[in-house]
């Protein structure tokens, strides 16, 4: 029996995980000798994990939860890395799988390692090139000691290509991301907003802001929203708002008839609004990857991203730190000019059965 410990650390590594799971359970039935155990480190609480988030998803509830919430960048990494070893001690695995590029992907990778457990870095490869970024930070060091790399782009295999990984170590497999998307987009709900405030498709926006860069700078955050506000004419800006952000927005008394703060919204709720939304204006890397593929204009503010392919390919534009640079974007949005966006190379739906399929054929072995 081949088994694997998968970990999630956060609420997006359940989307990416979800299908591998599904992959998984249907290889058992084709009487592949493959088991797994879901690991969640509890990196981050989140109040909209509860039952109904792995029933609607239908994520299997973890086997374990670390409860490894809270604490510096140093003291989760540490909390993770001494409850993990004790578990997979107690469960070893031939293979510890990490996604995305969380503190958790990092500090499992690293007991796995130590314990002598082979490490598949499922969105290995991807970069930003910006160290001021925790996550670039765990994506460098994950994968400087992981084995074998499931990627979503040609980019990221030449980059571990040029970092030294042979290419039997490289499976270009696509996005899970977009597994879950796919799978679940019949399902999409439409939040309680969209009646209370008689929404249209294509009649509003949908903005997210919760990066450091973006946010913390009070200032900075004011002359974006104000930016934002001056240059979507009379559209409607529907805002979920993440807890600390919301706190900032109180005390700089920002407020708008048009701007639209709610609660954080369920995957089911926030894809809805995203899918008829007339743009989404961003600085989240998988919103970029779930736009793109929706073919819904996406203006992220960043000054790099790890996800060149939803430039390239499909509906992203990279705006920028500075508000003075969203008018001439939003102009084009207005103007009916957006790029249509094209189909991004095995963004299809089918990438945890192409995971599963190699641990089959080239890993279990």
């Amino acid at each position: 029996m081949y088994k694997v410990t998968i970990i999630a650390g956060a609420r997006p590594n359940f989307m990416k995980i979800a299908p591998i799971i599904h992959a998984i359970q249907k290889a058992k039935q084709e009487n592949f000798e493959i088991d797994y155990r879901l690991v969640h480190t509890g990196q981050h609480y989140d109040k909209n994990m509860s039952g109904s988030f792995f029933e609607q998803l239908e994520i299997p509830e973890p086997h374990v939860n670390l409860e490894c919430s809270g604490g510096t960048q140093a003291e989760q990494t540490a909390a993770i890395m001494i409850n993990f070893e004790k578990e997979l001690m107690a469960n070893p695995a031939d293979l510890v799988l990490v996604v995305g590029d969380v503190t958790s992907t990092m500090a499992c990778a690293l007991v796995a390692q130590k314990l002598h457990t082979k490490v598949a870095h499922v969105e290995g490869g991807i970069r930003s090139d910006d160290w001021s970024m925790p996550e670039e930070i765990n994506r460098l060091v994950t994968d400087s000691i992981t084995n074998y790399f499931f990627t979503t782009s040609e980019t990221a295999n030449t980059t571990l290509r040029a970092s030294g990984v042979k290419d039997d170590q490289i499976f270009f497999v696509g996005n899970t991301m977009i597994d879950t998307l796919l799978k679940q987009r019949p399902n999409f709900t439409a939040p309680k907003v969209w009646d209370e405030l008689g929404l249209e498709k294509g009649n509003y926006i949908v903005m997210t802001l919760h990066r450091p860069a973006n946010v913390d700078e009070e200032s900075q955050l004011k002359d974006m929203i104000d930016e934002i506000i001056e240059n979507t004419q009379n559209l409607p800006l529907i805002f979920p708002v993440h807890p600390r952000t919301a706190k900032i927005l109180e005390r700089l008394n920002i407020s708008h008839s048009r701007l639209h703060t709610v609660e954080p919204l369920s995957y089911l709720e926030f894809n809805y609004l995203v899918e008829k939304a007339k743009a989404v204006i961003t600085d989240s890397g998988g919103i970029t990857e779930e736009a793109s593929i929706m073919r819904v204009p996406c203006l992220t503010l960043r000054d790099n991203t790890e996800r060149p392919e939803t430039i390239t390919l499909g509906t992203n534009e990279l705006v920028g730190t500075n508000p003075k640079n969203l008018k001439p974007y939003l102009d084009t949005l207005f103007a009916g000019n957006w790029k249509k966006g094209n189909d991004i190379p095995l963004w299809d739906g089918k990438t945890a059965a192409r995971i599963v399929e190699n641990l089959k054929i080239n890993i279990s072995e």
